[in-house]
C-alpha cells in the first residue's frame, strides 16, 4: 500500500546487534578495539585520530563513518574547527619559522582529508566558518609549496560546482512534489474522456520498467533533506494510484485485464533491473482494495508471474525474500561491466525505515560515556551502500513524452478509485452498495 515516513511499523535491520560481542579487547590511545575493530572511544579521542600527520593517515572508511556520525555529538563547523586547531598545534604552523620538510609531508595529507570531506558531505561547507577554517588552514601551510594555492583554488571550484548541482537538484525535486499534490483530485465522470490511458502512451513494458528507473534515479540521488525524502515517498505513492487509476479506468472487463497483464510484465521488467521500488509500488497499487475487488477482471488474468513477483517482496520475515533479491543486486552491482548492472533502487520507505530503527534503537553512548562507533560503523554500511547505489547514471535513453506522463497525468483519489471499481464491477454486498451510492452522489453529483 503507499507508503508514510512515520515511526509506525518499524523493521530492525537484519545482520545487525546493538550489544557489543564478547571477545578480546584492546585499547589504544582511548581507542576500544574488539577483535581488530574500532567499537568505541571518547569524542576527543575520535577527532584525535581523524587528523593526519606527516607519517598517518586515516583509513578512508573510518574517515566516512566519523565524518557522518560526528554531526549527532558535534557541529560540523566545530570539528572542523578543533581539527584545525589541533593540526597547527601538532604541526606547530605558528611558529615563525616553519619546519618545511615536516609540512611538505603533513601537508598533502591535510589537503586530502579536506578533499574527502567536500566530496562526501559538500553540504557541510555552505556555512562561511567552514570556508573560512578550510582557507585558514590552506594559508598557513602553502608558504612551504606554493602548489597548495592551486589546490586550494581546484578544491574550491570543485566544492562550488557540487553545491550549485545539489542546490539545483533539491529545486527540481521540490517542482516535481507540487505536481504530484495537486493531481490527487477525484474526476466528476468515468473515464475514458479523462486522459490518454499509459498503453497508448507507452505499450512496451520494457520500456516503462526502463523510463521508471529513470525517474527513479534521478530522485535517489537527490535524497539530500527531509522535504526531498518526502517527495520521494510522494511519488512512490503517486506510481501507486497511477496503477490503480490506469486498472480501473477502462469500461471494458478484457481492457482492464490487458492493463492488469502489462503492469506485471512492467513490475518483472523492473525487478530484473534492480528496480525494487517502482516494482512494490506496481504490487502496492495493484493490491489496493478498488483493485483487488474486480474478481471478474482478474479471472481473465494470468497471474502466475503476479504471485511470483508478490512472493519476492512479501513482507514475511522482516522481507526476508526482498532482502535476498537485494543482496544479490548489490553483489550483481559490485562485479558489473556496466551501468545497466550496476543498478540497484532498494524499497525505500524500508531502507528509511532500517536506518531509522538503528539510530534510535541503539545508544549513541555507552554508560562509560564512549562513543559507541560500532552502532555507526553500520549505519555507515547502509548510508555508504546508498551513497554509492545513487551515484550510478542510467543506462537507458530518456523518452520525454513518457517521464511527463508519468508526472501529470491525472490520478483517482481513494474515493475515486472505489467508484471506478463499482461502476466497473457491480457492489457484492450491502456496505458497497452503500459506499456506491453515497460516492455517486458526493462525486458525480447522483442518487
Amino acid at each position: 500500500m503507499p507508503q508514510t515516513l512515520s515511526s509506525t511499523s518499524m523493521f530492525t535491520p537484519c545482520g545487525f546487534s546493538p550489544h557489543l560481542h564478547t571477545s578480546k579487547e584492546d585499547e589504544q590511545g582511548g581507542l576500544i578495539f574488539q577483535d581488530g575493530n574500532l567499537t568505541s572511544a571518547s569524542l576527543d579521542a575520535l577527532i584525535q585520530h581523524l587528523i593526519p600527520t606527516t607519517d598517518y593517515y586515516p583509513e578512508k572508511a573510518y574517515i566516512f563513518t566519523f565524518l557522518l556520525s560526528s554531526r549527532l555529538f558535534i557541529e560540523p563547523h566545530e570539528l572542523l574547527s578543533r581539527v584545525c586547531h589541533k593540526c597547527i598545534e601538532q604541526q606547530r604552523l605558528d611558529d615563525p619559522v616553519l619546519d618545511k620538510a615536516r609540512i611538505r609531508k603533513f601537508g598533502p595529507k591535510i589537503l586530502q582529508l579536506l578533499t574527502e570531506w567536500t566530496e562526501t558531505f559538500p553540504y557541510d561547507f555552505q556555512e562561511e566558518r567552514m570556508i573560512g577554517h578550510l582557507k585558514d588552514m590552506i594559508h598557513r601551510i602553502a608558504p612551504c609549496d606554493e602548489a597548495y594555492w592551486k589546490k586550494m583554488n581546484q578544491l574550491l571550484q570543485t566544492l562550488n560546482q557540487k553545491l550549485a548541482t545539489l542546490s539545483h537538484g533539491q529545486e527540481g525535486i521540490v517542482k516535481i512534489s507540487a505536481a504530484v499534490s495537486d493531481k490527487l483530485v477525484a474526476f466528476k465522470s468515468k473515464p475514458p474522456s479523462i486522459q490518454r490511458e499509459i498503453l497508448s502512451v507507452c505499450s512496451d513494458p520494457y520500456t516503462l520498467a526502463q523510463q521508471l528507473t529513470h525517474v527513479e534515479l534521478t530522485c535517489f540521488s537527490e535524497q539530500k533533506k527531509t522535504s526531498n525524502l518526502e517527495a520521494y515517498v510522494k511519488w512512490f505513492n503517486r506510481l501507486c494510484y497511477l496503477v490503480a487509476t490506469e486498472i480501473c479506468m477502462p469500461a471494458k472487463k478484457k481492457q482492464r485485464a490487458q492493463v492488469i497483464e502489462f503492469f506485471i510484465d512492467v513490475a518483472r521488467e523492473c525487478f530484473n533491473i534492480g528496480n525494487f521500488n517502482s516494482l512494490m509500488a506496481i504490487i502496492s497499487g495493484m493490491n489496493m482494495s478498488p483493485v483487488s475487488r474486480l474478481k471478474k477482471t482478474w479471472s481473465k488474468v494470468k497471474t502466475a508471474k503476479f504471485f511470483i513477483l508478490e512472493h519476492q517482496m512479501d513482507p514475511t520475515g522482516n522481507f526476508y525474500n526482498y532482502r535476498t533479491a537485494l543482496r544479490g543486486a548489490a553483489h550483481r552491482s559490485l562485479t558489473a561491466h556496466s551501468n545497466r548492472e550496476k543498478i540497484v533502487i532498494p524499497f525505500f520507505s524500508l531502507l528509511i525505515k532500517d536506518i531509522y530503527f538503528l539510530n534510535e534503537g541503539c545508544a549513541n553512548r555507552l554508560p562509560n560515556g564512549h562513543v559507541n562507533f560500532e552502532k555507526f560503523l553500520e549505519l555507515a554500511k547502509q548510508v555508504g551502500e546508498f551513497i554509492t547505489w545513487k551515484q550510478v547514471e542510467c543506462p537507458f535513453e530518456q523518452d520525454p513524452n513518457i517521464i511527463h506522463y508519468l508526472h501529470t497525468a491525472p490520478i483517482f483519489t481513494e474515493d475515486g478509485l472505489y467508484l471506478a471499481s463499482y461502476e466497473s464491477e457491480s457492489p457484492e454486498n450491502q456496505t458497497e452498495k452503500d459506499r456506491w451510492k453515497s460516492l455517486r452522489s458526493t462525486i458525480l453529483g447522483k442518487t
